[in-house]
């Protein structure tokens, strides 16, 4: 491996710090949860009055038996607490050894710590539990309570602390919500969350949920269905306006960073280059929008100033020695690829940085920019003013953009004459998928149906995912994901073949943008669908076809909800811009753990690959075709301007502020090619006189190639066209038309020794007038020998490749006949 190769590794191997759960982490700080109480009215009574309590409705059991053991687990756990050190309840709960403990230990050594050893001590002392903490004398943590579960405190905290509380929860989620599996999930946490923290439903807070989930994803390594109750808990009303709009994706996401943040997270040595590019940010950053400011503080920070401390370690200067450069822009050149092997090792690959272009672009901006600024603040950029390192044809980027182009042309006509395959492809994928899930319903639990040709066991109960189902290898299938995925598969391919919008904007397109518009003149409604812009600031309207109506009226059906028939309004996050968005009744949404969620791209991309999968097409290289969103937006370009489409309308269609770019999504054809050149032909056909493309006579015919056999002269070939006269009548050696034959060499030698020798003869005999016209001869016939000689040279210098001449290929037949003798 070369230095260079060694730099590029090295610079592979550190990581920037992620900026994944950044949001998390802020709204942690934003929202703090209620701390954990050790001290309140029910946990400091006296024993006396608690067992009280426990004898009085609600607290005691309606049947005699039930009532006797908790109350006897209950003065056991009690006497036992009044050995621990503290005031109340709860504080000896805390300093007791079952606190530090789990829920689980406390099911194993429950008898051991509290020292009552008789027969079923374990249940009478887990019953006494449960009653002490329904009377709210003891308050179990988070971390206790998810590792135990019990079957009834559900249902007494929900009837005895805060009624009212979940009644309106109930009426508010709908009641098949409310008895789902994933609603009984949701009530088990805000049991957990009343039962640690006190209160009711309305005192939980954005902390509290928080706290929640991550003690939930500390214990178990997946949380899927658990953020649910945050949204039931939001559709109350009691959270601030600015709270987390869902927890499910918190810990992944980012959000919006302050330019210290974007700046840091790759933890540049020089403090004094540190601080001067957050300044140069933050003055360019209210011109940006945020994913143009996270690309440029990558630029500046990762891919410039990372690698030149790497090259020369403590520089603190941005005026780089010229060796720095040089090192710094070969290594820039490249860049690592890493991949995950089946074996679990990674491959590291170095290949061509395509963007370099744009790499020293945003270096030499750095650059003109700071001499710029320092025109106006002297005194605080002038110091940072330095020469630039980069060149104008090192920031160039038309080479790139050329490759761009090309690469891109050719996807689009690999795919395009496959997209008829592919979109019947998803209708079939899709129509199989609904006729498995038909299949699923109709078979008994437990029973076996067939689907894609296989037979497929029904789970024996229904749980929170019913739509489960085994394959003959035991392999659990989740049919309903199937047919979800293969229905916005499907979706998706109608929508970007018949619109060519972008991925963020069908993402994102809402019931709302479905308008009616009166035609003037005839008065008949026509539908648009108006497109959000996602990277223009300007919207626009497409005329919805038959073809696209039936789509968008499929999506619609499928969305509504049940009981109001309306569309959900439903935030977006914005992966560009790190923000969610307000509220919407999108399109593309589906019910996901138990709420309602936006169709990721993921989702998407997951769909697209089953769909290909199906189709067994290959690319040019025999590799699976695969199909990106954004392909059938060129596609949709491409086909528009094919089928006669005038550019600048396809510009307005496409959203495209430059006629340039939309060209640029057209993939030019060889066969359009062609049939440009023939229109051309034909168009100045038609300028010229009819008469000279009429077919020739014979006698014409004859003549034109008659004067081709002409053309052979003594000392080669006559190069004048068809038509013209000799302009040196007939004096060739003068003339520029002459080819000369290189076995004539010697004829032509011998020619010009002979304009020597008249040459000196006329000098001799004072010939004047003769001497100027002989010396223009000479000076041709040496020109024409020079010709000869640096063709000699060339052909010296040709490799033979074997290839025939044309010569030896080819023949000529003519009629015409020579001058009558």
């Amino acid at each position: 491996m070369t230095s260079t190769e060694t730099l590029v590794a090295s610079t592979a191997i550190r990581d920037a710090q992620p900026l994944a759960g950044e949001a998390l982490r802020a709204a942690k700080k934003r929202f703090p949860p209620r701390p954990y109480e050790d001290d309140w009215t029910a946990t400091s009574h006296s024993y006396d009055e608690v067992v009280a309590r426990l004898n009085r409705p609600p607290l005691r059991a309606a049947s005699e038996s039930t009532h006797f053991y908790r109350r006897r687990g209950a003065t056991l756990i009690l006497h036992w607490l009044l050995k621990q050190p503290g005031d109340t309840w709860q504080q000896r709960w805390n300093a007791s050894p079952a606190a530090s403990g789990t829920g689980a230990q406390w099911n194993e050594l429950n008898a051991t710590w509290v020292g009552y050893n008789a027969a079923n001590a374990n249940g009478i002392l887990n019953t006494g539990l449960f009653a002490l903490v329904c009377a709210d004398v003891l308050r179990p943590s988070l971390r206790w309570q998810l590792t135990r579960t019990s079957t009834n405190l559900r249902a007494i905290i929900t009837r005895h602390r805060d009624p009212d509380g979940f009644a309106r929860l109930q009426e508010l989620v709908g009641p098949e919500a409310w008895s789902s599996h994933l609603g009984i999930l949701a009530k088990n946490v805000l049991v957990k969350l009343v039962i640690a923290k006190g209160g009711g439903l309305a005192d939980i807070n954005v902390g509290d949920a928080i706290e929640y989930m991550e003690e939930h994803r500390a214990q178990r390594a997946t949380s899927g269905g658990q953020s649910l109750f945050y949204s039931w808990v939001k559709s109350l009303g009691h959270l601030p306006p600015d709270a987390p709009v869902s927890l499910r994706l918190l810990h992944r996401t980012s959000g919006q960073v302050s330019v210290e943040q974007l700046v840091d997270r790759y933890q540049p040595q020089s403090k004094p280059i540190r601080d001067l590019l957050v300044e140069y940010l933050k003055e360019r950053q209210p011109t940006m929008d945020y994913t143009s400011l996270e690309d440029a503080s990558r630029t500046l920070v990762r891919n410039f100033w990372l690698q030149i401390e790497r090259i020369q370690p403590g520089i603190d200067t941005l005026r780089l020695p010229s060796e720095v450069v040089s090192a710094w822009k070969q290594a820039s050149r490249t860049k690592v690829t890493r991949r995950r092997l089946p074996d679990g090792t990674v491959h590291e690959a170095i290949s061509e940085r395509a963007n370099y272009g744009s790499l020293m672009l945003g270096v030499r901006a750095l650059y003109l920019d700071l001499a710029h600024w320092a025109v106006e603040e002297p005194e605080r950029w002038g110091p940072w003013v330095a020469p630039c390192p980069v060149s104008a044809a090192d920031a160039s980027t038309s080479k790139h953009e050329k490759r761009r182009k090309a690469k891109m042309d050719q996807r689009t006509r690999e795919r395009l004459p496959a997209l008829s395959t592919v979109v019947r492809a998803a209708r079939a994928n899709w129509t199989e998928a609904q006729e498995g899930m038909d299949a699923l319903r109709v078979a008994p639990l437990g029973g076996q149906f067939m689907f894609r040709g296989r037979t497929y066991t029904r789970q024996k109960k229904d749980s929170s995912t019913p739509f489960r189902a085994y394959d003959e290898s035991g392999r659990r299938i989740h049919l309903g994901l199937l047919e979800e995925r293969a229905f916005w598969a499907w979706a998706t391919i109608e929508l970007l073949q018949h619109t060519g919008v972008r991925i963020e904007e069908m993402l994102e397109a809402s019931h709302h943008a479905l308008i009616q518009y009166k035609l003037p003149t005839s008065g008949d409604i026509v539908p648009l669908l108006q497109v959000a812009p996602s990277k223009t600031d300007e919207e626009r309207l497409l005329l919805v076809s038959p073809e696209l109506a039936d789509v968008l009226s499929t999506v619609i059906a499928r969305v509504r909800d049940p009981r109001t028939g309306a569309i959900p309004m439903l935030p977006i996050y914005d992966v560009a811009e790190k923000i969610w968005n307000p509220p919407m009744p999108l399109l593309f949404q589906w019910t996901y753990g138990g709420q309602r969620t936006p169709v990721s791209r993921q989702m998407i991309r997951d769909g697209l690959n089953e769909v290909l999968k199906r189709t067994g097409l290959t690319d040019s290289a025999g590799e699976p075709l695969d199909f990106a969103p954004h392909d059938f937006r060129r596609i949709f370009i491409t086909d528009a301007i094919r089928s006669g489409l005038p550019p600048h309308i396809a510009q307005v269609l496409a959203g495209h502020s430059d006629i340039n770019t939309t060209m640029g999504y057209n993939a030019i054809y060889p066969a359009d090619a062609i049939e440009a050149h023939r229109a051309f032909i034909a168009r100045r056909r038609s300028l010229r006189p009819s008469e000279e493309y009429r077919t020739p006579t014979n006698e014409e015919w004859d003549a034109f190639l008659a004067h081709f056999e002409k053309r052979k002269l003594s000392l080669g070939t006559c190069a004048r066209a068809f038509g013209t006269s000799c302009i040196h009548e007939h004096a060739c050696v003068r003339c520029s038309l002459l080819r000369p034959d290189p076995a004539q060499r010697a004829r032509l030698a011998e020619i010009r020794d002979n304009l020597i020798a008249r040459i000196t003869e006329a000098e001799q005999e004072g010939w004047l007038g003769e001497i100027e016209g002989l010396q223009v001869s000479l000076a041709s016939a040496e020109e024409k020998l020079a010709q000869l000689d640096a063709e000699q040279v060339r052909q010296r210098q040709v490799v033979d490749l074997g290839m025939p001449r044309f010569s030896q290929i080819a023949t000529r037949i003519s009629t015409a006949r020579g001058p009558s003798s």
